[in-house]
């Protein structure tokens, strides 16, 4: 039997790439950390770090290690919560969500499980899809209303951490533009006309798509300006500083000086769904909530185009 708090000293040691910097972090001394690891060795019967003159490096069966111990700590971390949530009055949900979904898909499924389930307390984490996936496999969230652009979703069917992913839309990119552009009365635009023209970009993680799509086309963005918002870009080309590629979901409702238009294909698309762990597929309310953001998508009035 392995013993759990080695293995957080392990993990430590691991992430810190030092015995040392593991002893500061754990409040511990370098000896007692390099005992603890010593008798981690003893109880697999292989050794799990090698130690030199100029530090330490992690085996092969410590990397193997290091992957369950994150998922064990996980698993425990979530156990805590778990426990606590038992502890407390009333059964609670923690909803993670990027800031697009929020405003446009997550407001219609609440107010539908709220009216099955009002003696639930919901608690709403805004975050990145990265943070959010991080979030629900510690447990500090149930469940993450997240995206991906093309390609594989970020929870592969295999996934070794524990958590599975349930597809909700398709949010194709539409292109924006300034109210009197030459492009703004088309029912469609091509990428390729848009050569030549500045990009205001509204998701730094859409950078690399953008791009692409744009070589495709045969030219090369020149970028007006980089945000982390699709609001703010929008604003920026109401007011002619550039052009920009918005999904669906996160077109703002006042279109006064703007003018929104489909791409024609190949076009970018922003796929979204949720993830979950695998620990509460069995939970209703998990469950309930999922079903309901399912619902929420079905409602054609609910996205743009």
């Amino acid at each position: 039997m392995i013993d759990v708090q080695r293995l957080r000293v392990f993990r430590e040691v691991a992430r810190q790439g030092s015995f040392n910097r593991a002893a500061a972090a754990l409040r511990l001394t370098p000896s007692a950390v390099s005992q603890q690891i010593s008798a981690l060795e003893r109880s697999l019967g292989t050794a799990v770090v090698c130690r030199s003159t100029r530090g330490i490096e992690i085996t092969d069966a410590g990397r193997v290690l290091v992957d369950a111990t994150d998922t064990i700590a996980a698993e425990l971390d979530c156990a805590e919560r778990e426990i606590a949530r038992l502890g407390a009055a009333g059964p609670r949900l923690t909803i993670a969500t990027f800031a697009s979904g929020g405003q446009r898909l997550l407001p219609g499924a609440l107010i539908r499980f709220s009216a099955a389930h009002p003696e639930v307390t919901l608690t709403v984490l805004e975050a990145e899809p990265d943070e959010s996936l991080l979030q629900v496999r510690s447990g500090a969230a149930d469940l993450a209303l997240t995206y991906h652009f093309d390609g594989p979703p970020p929870v592969a069917p295999d996934d070794r951490s524990g958590l599975t992913w349930t597809p909700l839309l398709d949010d194709p990119m539409w292109i924006v533009l300034p109210a009197g552009h030459r492009l703004a009365g088309r029912e469609s635009v091509a990428l390729p006309d848009l050569a030549g023209e500045r990009w205001v970009q509204g998701c730094l993680s859409a950078t690399d798509m953008i791009d692409h799509y744009a070589a495709l086309a045969g030219f090369q963005i020149e970028v007006a300006c980089r945000g982390t918002d699709y609001v703010f870009a929008q604003a920026l080309v109401r007011v002619g500083v550039g052009v920009s590629l918005v999904p669906g979901t996160a077109l703002i409702a006042d279109a006064n000086g703007l003018a929104m238009v489909p791409l024609e294909p190949p076009r970018p698309s922003r796929r979204i769904g949720v993830a979950t762990a695998r620990r509460r597929s069995r939970d209703p309310l998990t469950r309930a909530l999922v079903e309901a953001l399912s619902q929420e998508v079905g409602e054609p009035s609910r996205i743009p185009g």
